[in-house]
């Protein structure tokens, strides 16, 4: 059995070791925190790299004129996801610096990791990787929208579209490019292609260090203030739920087939939380707790999508030969 077989049938034991493993460091040596976060955007860029070298560029082309699928994810993460939001929100005590962090990570849907997710659940990764630009624009222009309307005006003005940019240039356009590039070499040249058949194997492990890099530094930030952002953790895990559900009968409604309904599942749920996170800590005085808000999403996620890579293909989109339809008693009801 070659590795990288044996690393796609053992993928959750590798990413149950790095949760473990980071929050061990966490626990035992918060003072890291800070020194292992400065590694989130390259180890973010890597994963992304090894994972675009995975999708024919040809495909990737076709993907973006690919409407129907782009018509769903925007209206999946722009119309239902405010819906779902506001209404578990309601849950929630009305403390404006809880319901801040909670607004800005759960309306934003996720540019980077979520392309490594679908593809590791069976997604149509080229698809997700064409809608990174719609979904980035949009949600810089309609996140102060949302926050206008669900908290007023004094939050909404605080935020700026420049961690957003930033993020889609190093963690999404740069390894696209390099991705590019590789194919070019591979094509060209017999130590381009043992070079793109090498990395090859690096998708899973890759993630693995993104699980321990993100946990292990954020873990700390959240450590003090558990007791009051516990409140959170019910919301997130119901949006965990919630929206992949909501993403099958949105599949079903567009017809799509298996691949492109996991891809769509996963961008419906999966969200932008380390984008987001520089722009919580940018809040003024009074939304100290906003960051470890948007923490404690990054980590209840995590550990979900671990869960979801396989509860999607396994049992909510199971491989079919067809288009994905609504089941019998929803089309009649």
């Amino acid at each position: 059995m070659d590795l990288d077989r044996w690393l796609q049938q053992h993928q959750v034991a590798v990413y149950a070791v790095a949760v473990i493993l980071a929050i061990g460091v966490g626990v035992s040596r918060p003072s890291s925190a800070t020194f292992i976060e400065q590694f989130i955007d390259p180890v973010l860029a890597v994963l992304l790299y090894v994972t675009f070298l995975e999708i024919p560029f040809i495909r990737l082309r076709r993907a973006f004129t690919n409407g129907r699928f782009m018509a769903a994810a925007l209206g999946m993460n722009f119309l239902v996801v405010p819906v779902v939001v506001w209404g578990l929100t309601r849950f929630l005590p009305p403390e404006p610096v809880i319901l801040v962090g909670v607004f800005m990570v759960l309306l934003t849907p996720c540019i980077d990791y979520v392309i490594t997710f679908a593809g590791l659940a069976g997604g149509n990764s080229e698809q997700i990787t064409a809608t990174t630009p719609a979904l980035m624009l949009v949600q810089i222009l309609l996140l102060p929208v949302y926050l206008w309307l669900f908290m007023g005006a004094e939050v909404a003005d605080v935020i700026e579209p420049g961690p957003f940019i930033e993020a889609f240039l190093i963690i999404i356009a740069l390894p696209l490019a390099l991705a590019w590039l590789t194919e070019v070499w591979a094509e060209r040249s017999p130590r381009g292609e043992s070079w793109q058949e090498t990395m090859g194997w690096l998708p899973v492990p890759m993630l693995g260090v993104t699980l321990f890099v993100v946990i292990a530094s954020q873990l700390p930030r959240v450590q003090d203030s558990i007791g009051q952002i516990a409140v959170v953790v019910p919301v997130y895990v119901a949006f965990l739920i919630i929206m992949p559900v909501l993403g099958r009968v949105a599949a079903g409604l567009f017809q799509m087939d298996v691949e492109e309904s996991r891809s769509l599942v996963f961008t419906s749920v999966t969200r932008n939380s380390l984008v987001v996170l520089p722009l919580a800590l940018a809040l003024p005085a009074g939304y100290e707790l906003a960051p470890a808000v948007v923490v404690t999403q990054t980590l209840v996620e995590l550990m979900g999508m671990v869960v979801l890579t396989r509860v999607v293909p396994a049992w909510l989109l199971p491989e079919s030969p067809s288009s994905i339809s609504l089941p019998d008693r929803v089309r009649s009801g």
